[in-house]
């Protein structure tokens, strides 16, 4: 038999159902938010939780990050001679790598590479958490999961973040150092004083940690709520470590122009 077209009440029932599917989910993770920032004095009396964290977090996307600045400097500094020697301003080659990476790719790739990298694991463990009853056990004998599981893996998050930008933005450099001046041939001298010079600490390297701080409490709220929120089995789990990337990768893009608009002075 033939199926029925979807009627217009069919399609407003779906697109309510939608809306309201999405209210739900805005409204879950604004109560997560809450429930961190209430349980923040006691996270921080646990600077050992706090510290496991930021290792797992940190160490174990730090190679990630070291290799794909390493290229991303390289492939920077070998585009940026190419252009620059069109107008005869090669020596301008450091301060191009370096604004680069300061202002935009440190904080924005770093951030991608952290939702793909930590923000999964996160989901992950949270949810596996879930689907193992561990967090319901954990409330049947007092114990707040938010304030024992969730909370330390947020400030681990969050100061994780910055600390692997500035790596990043580090080796970075160190590669387009390494195409400009040792392959290419331009006066060292001039690569670093002219990076020196033009990088501003207030209005770069100030403005690059705060989007990297952003962009780490965004991407780790989202990893946590995901986990925390999804339906306790395989696929659920598998599903949330999904929307955790997209979300994510979403929210930094859209994140970025916000801040940048801001920082300069265009909004």
């Amino acid at each position: 038999m033939p199926t029925r077209a979807p009627s217009l009440l069919d399609r407003l029932d779906r697109l309510g159902a939608g809306v309201l599917r999405v209210l739900a989910g805005l409204g879950g993770f604004m109560r997560l938010v809450f429930a961190l920032f209430a349980h923040l004095p006691t996270i921080l009396r646990r600077p050992s939780l706090v510290a496991s964290q930021v290792h797992f977090l940190g160490n174990h996307s730090l190679a990630i990050i070291l290799v794909s600045g390493l290229f991303v400097g390289l492939v920077l500094g070998l585009q940026g001679f190419y252009t620059l020697r069109r107008y005869g301003s090669e020596e301008a080659l450091g301060l191009l790598v370096a604004l680069s990476l300061v202002r935009e790719l440190g904080p924005v790739v770093t951030a991608l590479l952290f939702a793909g990298r930590a923000g999964t694991a996160l989901t992950a463990e949270i949810g596996l958490m879930k689907a193992g009853e561990q967090l319901s056990a954990l409330e049947a004998m007092a114990v707040d999961p938010v304030s024992r599981i969730l909370g330390p893996r947020f400030v681990g998050g969050v100061i994780a973040m910055p600390l692997l930008a500035a790596l990043f933005s580090a080796v970075g450099v160190l590669g387009g150092w390494l195409v400009g001046v040792v392959l290419i041939g331009v006066d060292p001298g001039a690569f670093w004083s002219q990076m020196t010079g033009g990088v501003s600490f207030s209005g770069d390297i100030v403005n690059g940690v705060l989007k990297s701080v952003v962009f780490g409490f965004t991407v780790t709220l989202v990893a946590l709520y995901m986990g925390y929120a999804c339906r306790p089995t395989p696929e659920g789990v598998s599903r949330a470590t999904t929307r955790t990337v997209v979300v994510g990768s979403l929210a930094i893009l859209g994140l970025d122009f916000i801040l940048t608009a801001l920082m300069f002075g265009a909004l």
